[in-house]
């Protein structure tokens, strides 16, 4: 058994690091709400938005001949994996990152072997695991996190859709958490580039009588780049607030872990003493009687 002066040392160690769990869980908390509300706000509106493209889409004639729904045998692939830029987050780096490398594993196997499957970075922490496993990022756009405003993300999303319009890529894959409570998230890969073809019989544009200015195929072709980069930017924003309630959950437990071992700790303690003041009365004792004798 530990002597008295470990024990209460691993004790104060342990009060320590809960009162650091606690904290960072408070602050967790008070980024999750904001965090929370950015992206509950931009879905309504990114929905309508990718519903709307889908009815005009489905009206257009050779649509899947535009710029950015052409459909190419996909020779040159980049996934775009969107994790963290801190950790103390439970699994919620590692999971989303090997869902990107199961992706291309099982996918994308062929493009893999042959050196055509690139990996594009969002977050610190899943570049890491990326090089645990072997694998490099042609960059990364960590500084997105910095201000995670809308400009900055159509600038990247921009960069993107000249790689594909330029054939550097064939397809586009995005990768990330999706927020759906704080102690929750669901990992979702989803094709970025081309945009898939809408299913016209969900579609009920041809029941509407519109009047297009100045075209139909002109409308098209600037909403769906504008469509693109809101459904980026609601990934990202989904993905932080996803981070923000994964790091909540995990100082939770960290706290109330620390609280047990606290207990635990503190029992053994009292033990521990209570047997070195019985050891201590009992040579007293004996020590008495040797002297009487």
């Amino acid at each position: 058994m530990a002597n008295l002066k470990e024990i209460r040392t691993r004790i104060t160690s342990v009060k320590t690091t809960r009162q650091v769990t606690s904290a960072m869980k408070m602050v967790s908390a008070a980024k999750l709400k904001k965090a929370q509300d950015a992206i509950m706000q931009i879905r309504p509106y990114a929905g309508k938005l990718s519903q709307l493209l889908s009815s005009l889409s489905s009206a257009l004639e050779n649509s899947e001949n535009s710029t950015y729904t052409v459909q190419r045998i996909p020779e040159k692939v980049l996934i775009v994996l969107v994790s963290s830029n801190r950790g103390l987050c439970g699994g919620f780096n590692s999971y989303i990152a090997k869902k990107a490398i199961s992706l291309a594993k099982t996918t994308y196997g062929k493009q893999l072997k042959a050196g055509t499957l690139d990996f594009l970075v969002v977050g610190k922490q899943g570049e890491k695991v990326l090089r645990s496993f072997h694998i490099q990022s042609v960059g990364d756009k960590n500084h997105l996190y910095d201000n995670l405003t809308f400009e900055p993300v159509s600038e990247v999303v921009q960069s993107l859709l000249n790689d594909f319009s330029s054939g550097k890529y064939d397809r586009i894959e995005l990768v990330y958490n999706k927020f759906i409570n704080a102690a929750s998230q669901e990992l979702i890969s989803e094709q970025f580039l081309p945009v898939l073809p809408a299913d016209k019989s969900k579609t009920k544009s041809g029941n509407l009588n519109y009047i297009y200015e100045p075209s139909l195929e002109y409308i098209v072709e600037v909403l769906i780049p504008r469509s693109l980069k809101i459904q980026f930017y609601k990934a990202l924003l989904d993905s932080n607030a996803a981070e923000h309630g994964a790091r909540m959950t995990a100082m939770h437990k960290a706290t109330d872990n620390a609280t047990d071992l606290i207990n635990e700790l503190t029992l053994t303690f009292n033990k521990a003493r209570q047997a070195a003041i019985t050891n201590a009365i009992l040579e007293v004792t004996n020590g008495s009687e040797a002297l009487s004798g």
